[in-house]
């Protein structure tokens, strides 16, 4: 009995050394390709396919087993870089990752650009080049390094100074603080103008790009298809109403935004959304900071704009018709004239001759 122990116990050891060795040591018939610059491992080995076939806990069991060899294959990898310890002696060690070989796909679309700026094109246009200014600068007055611009920053607000200098050529009776207040009110509102006709701009731009056709290789899905079907509907003039339609689609025609019906809140019921609602609009009036509506500043300034637009088009028409106006006149009167002189010539055989015409002229 004594025996069998000791031999089972040598045996269990001896398993238990293999299974640390097997652990570290993994051996594959083809070397795997590795991207440690995206901690990536390629395995082109072909895995069992008896193994593989249905499912079940021996799929399962396999599946784990290879994703296992072939982590450990890239952790040692791994360990075989450079490394260092970070934030001194005591620190982990961190590896040094080279520089990564497979491009990986986006998960999204890349970003579209920016429309630019008035400015942006003027400054295109004109070759004018954008110089990097520090944020800090020496002031003077108060002997220390300060901001540029904002609040606090070098040479302080004119507008707030206790001495203000009259410029040449002003009047002297001039309150020059209020001047200065003043322009510095006419500045922040003109960048608040540029800043929603940049928006309007984009807005403009945003909405001009069309919509997405359909998949060129043929093979759209359900969401593809209802929504092309929905703007094939809608295209007519009684936005689809008196259109044939399928046999599973709704009776009640899509709108042509393709959204839901407005739901509008009980009379009687929801007492907590009602003060907050009742909070949030007296937080809004007694705020000194008014609230911006983008989408109603850039209503406006697109109307605003077109509005300037048609003025200006009106403007060159009436011009253009005053000058032909005018020189439409010109020979219109001296025909006037010659008619004039010639009719008593018309009239000789009726008057029976040159003064009689002229007694009937006078």
């Amino acid at each position: 009995m004594a025996a069998v122990r000791v031999e089972a116990v040598l045996a269990a050891a001896e398993e238990q050394e293999a299974e640390k060795r097997r652990s570290i040591t993994v051996e594959k018939e083809l070397e795997l390709e590795y991207d440690l610059g995206n901690l990536l491992a390629v395995d082109r080995n072909p895995p069992p396919a008896a193994a593989l076939r249905g499912a079940g806990p021996r799929r399962e069991a396999l599946l784990r087993a290879l994703a296992r060899d072939n982590t450990q294959l890239l952790v040692s990898r791994l360990w075989e870089l450079p490394a260092e310890r970070a934030g001194g002696a005591g620190g982990p060690l961190v590896a040094q990752l080279p520089e990564p070989t497979f491009r990986l796909p986006r998960e999204k679309p890349p970003p579209k650009p920016r429309p630019p700026t008035r400015w942006e094109q003027f400054a295109r246009l004109k070759g004018i080049r954008r110089k990097k200014k520090t944020s800090l600068v020496w002031d003077e007055q108060a002997k220390e390094w300060r901001r540029r611009w904002g609040y606090r920053r070098a040479g302080g607000d004119p507008s707030r100074a206790w001495l203000a200098e009259v410029p040449a050529g002003a009047d002297p009776e001039e309150d020059q603080f209020a001047r200065l207040r003043r322009e510095k009110r006419e500045r922040v509102a003109r960048n608040e103008l540029n800043r929603l006709r940049n928006l309007a701009r984009a807005h403009r731009a945003g909405s001009a790009v069309p919509a997405a056709p359909l998949h060129p290789t043929g093979h759209q899905d359900r969401d593809e298809l209802r929504r092309v079907a929905r703007v094939a509907r809608v295209s007519t003039a009684s936005l689809g109403r008196f259109q044939p339609r399928l046999p599973k689609e709704p009776a009640e025609p899509p709108s042509r935004s393709g959204g839901k019906k407005r739901r509008f809140e009980p009379l009687l019921g929801n007492l907590a959304a009602e003060r907050s609602r009742q909070l949030e609009l007296l937080r809004d009036m007694g705020s000194k900071k008014p609230v911006l509506d983008i989408t109603r500043a850039v209503n406006k300034q697109l109307r605003q704009e077109e509005a300037e637009a048609a003025a200006a088009n009106k403007g060159k028409k009436q011009s253009k018709r005053g000058k032909r106006g005018r020189r439409q006149q010109r020979p219109g009167r001296s025909g006037k004239k010659s008619g004039a002189r010639r009719q008593p010539q018309q009239q000789k055989p009726a008057g029976g001759g040159t003064g009689g015409g002229r007694r009937k002229k006078a």
